[in-house]
């Protein structure tokens, strides 16, 4: 994974062409590059990440960001006490045991959509 100002990137060879090609990750916008060495690749990623967040600002629109990872949650102080009590149970700590309910349930409502 290649990473530029908060951005990253993944790459495929093609053994065909004989050329790396990359795709800037976890965006709706598609920025792509492609490079023949793995110094020309570095290159061409940070100039297409800097290409696109021009166009942006060029147009006055907001760049996609990737997310973090992180957000902010605010419960009531009693479903986050019986939280953290099924999370300790389950030997597993809150922050772990949420995120692999929000999965469950993601995955569930996305699969039900596709049907």
């Amino acid at each position: 994974m290649m990473n530029y100002k908060g951005y990253h990137g993944s790459v495929t060879f093609d053994d065909i062409a004989e050329i790396f090609h990359g795709e800037v990750q976890d965006l709706n916008d598609i920025v792509t590059f492609q490079g023949q060495s793995v110094e020309e690749l570095k290159t061409a990623f940070r100039d297409s990440v800097d290409d696109y967040l021009n166009f942006c600002l060029e147009r006055g629109e907001e760049p996609d960001k990737p997310y973090s990872g992180k957000f902010l949650l605010r419960l009531d102080p009693n479903l986050h006490r019986n939280l953290s009590l099924l999370s300790s149970e389950e030997g597993d700590s809150l922050n772990n045991w949420v995120s692999t309910r929000l999965k469950e349930v993601v995955y569930k409502k996305m699969a039900n959509k596709s049907q």
